[in-house]
């Protein structure tokens, strides 16, 4: 027999049976470009994904996927190339460069000290304030320095007057030697005559003309003119003895050089000098710091009161490792910037000169590496780095700044240790020489006034004894 083709209705597999369509008499009918209508169950099966064929076709997300990584590995190779061509373009230009960032800016830090010790009575100046050289920032009580200085000039008066009198001796002695001399010239005088009258008596005692006694009497009177001739030339030597004696105190010397006067003047200077120290001036232009002075505080000579920083020609020192300085020579240009300010300012500078030793060479304890163990700990010596003035004063520093410093080191023709002397002071004051003017001044002045008319000839300069510079 053979089996029914009818399928049975009682089998586990499902069977799908595609519906007639269903007009109602309202709907118009379809045309034939028309698709025609699914049911749930055929849409079910339209939206499914469908089996891959057997030709080997890619799905669509696989293809996309694969687009995905395709890019990404385009990504990674451009971001290599880009890496390799900095760090190419960093080593060539980088070979001729030797770099630190441990650098930082350095500066004249001038304490002010007081050279005599006395009582804070008024302070000027305070941290942050901006002085000119010469301005005072403290003063001290000066009541004592002030009863010294009136001392040492009446001391100085008294020496002048002293001096003038001696000048003064010297005169009258002259004076004394003319007459000693007159009176031995007229000693002589008696003497001729006496001569002459004994000799013609003489010559009359033959005749009876003139008596024995008369004749014993002139011969007495030549004695005593002779007599009176040696005591005259006695007393013009000792006037003259005692003229040399005087003049060894005033010869070569004037009042005002003379050396009574110039020890009397030494201390009118100490004594001035003083009573100006007693207010401090600022020794350069600069900015205060450290102000650590109280008013009415008791300061001793040489105590440190407060500092002037002067900013406006700063350096820097940069601490480059020991295998760095093989190339860094005096002279080489460099290029810094600061931390303060970034990248987009920028400093040129000049290496001049490096360090005579290593920082730890010269710390307040130097390391013991030849006790207990020893670790290498690679050195670093500081290198000096000016500064040019125009771009300091464009953008100013401070001291202590952290600073990042590149030596073009492409030039090898300078020195790497220095050879001789500065020309010049690098830094130096002058309103300390401005007391010392003032001092002969007022010396000049004491002195002058107790000259006196007759001997108030044309003051000369004042000896470098109590001159002009100590």
């Amino acid at each position: 027999m053979r089996p029914d083709p009818t399928p049975s209705t009682s089998s586990n597999t499902p069977t799908t049976e595609r519906a007639e369509p269903r007009f109602s008499p309202d709907t118009p009918p379809r045309s034939s470009d028309e698709p025609t209508p699914l049911t749930a169950p055929a849409q079910a099966a339209a939206s499914a994904p469908a089996a891959p064929s057997s030709a080997g076709a890619m799905p669509a997300p696989a293809l996309a996927a694969g687009g995905g990584r395709q890019k990404a590995l385009t990504v990674v190779s451009l971001v290599v190339l880009l890496g390799l061509s900095y760090g190419g373009y960093e080593w060539y230009s980088g070979r001729n460069q030797e770099s630190t960032d441990n650098a930082y800016v350095q500066g004249n830090v001038i304490q002010i000290t007081p050279q005599i010790g006395g009582t804070v009575t008024a302070i000027l100046a305070d941290d942050t304030d901006f002085v000119k050289a010469g301005q005072p920032l403290i003063k001290l009580d000066a009541t004592d320095a002030k009863m010294s200085l009136d001392l040492a000039e009446a001391n100085l008066a008294q020496a002048v007057r002293q001096v003038r009198s001696l000048y003064a001796n010297n005169i009258t002695l002259e004076a004394q030697i003319a007459v000693r001399d007159s009176d031995v010239q007229k000693a002589r005088n008696e003497i001729i005559r006496l001569s002459d009258d004994l000799a013609r008596r003489q010559s009359l005692v033959g005749i009876g003309a003139v008596s024995g006694e008369e004749l014993s009497h002139t011969k007495a009177q030549l004695t005593q003119a002779q007599n009176a001739l040696a005591a005259a030339k006695s007393a013009t030597l000792a006037a003259r003895d005692q003229l040399q004696s005087a003049k060894t105190l005033t010869d070569n010397t004037q009042v005002q050089n003379h050396p009574g006067v110039v020890a009397a003047a030494a201390k009118v200077r100490e004594a001035f000098l003083t009573l100006h120290r007693a207010t401090l001036p600022a020794p350069v232009d600069g900015y205060v710091a450290r102000r650590s002075v109280q008013l009415g505080q008791r300061v001793a000579a040489g105590a440190p009161l407060m500092s002037v920083v002067a900013l406006g020609a700063p350096w820097v020192d940069a601490n480059f490792k020991e295998v760095q300085l093989r190339t860094i020579r005096i002279g080489q240009p460099a290029t810094l910037t600061a931390d303060v300010y970034g990248k987009k300012v920028q400093y040129q500078g000049t290496v001049v000169g490096l360090g005579a030793g290593t920082g730890a060479a010269f710390s307040l304890l130097p390391a013991q590496n030849a006790t207990g163990n020893w670790i290498k700990v690679v050195q670093r010596v500081p290198v000096r780095i000016s500064l040019d003035p125009a771009q300091v004063s464009a953008h100013p520093l401070r001291i202590g700044l952290s600073m990042e410093v590149s030596v073009d080191v492409r030039s090898q023709d300078g020195k790497s240790l220095a050879e001789g002397g500065q020309a010049a002071s690098a830094v130096q004051t002058d309103v300390y020489e401005v007391l010392d003017g003032q001092a002969t001044a007022e010396i000049q002045r004491v002195i002058a006034n107790n000259l006196g008319g007759a001997m108030a000839a044309p003051l000369q300069p004042a000896p470098a004894a109590i001159g002009n510079k100590s």
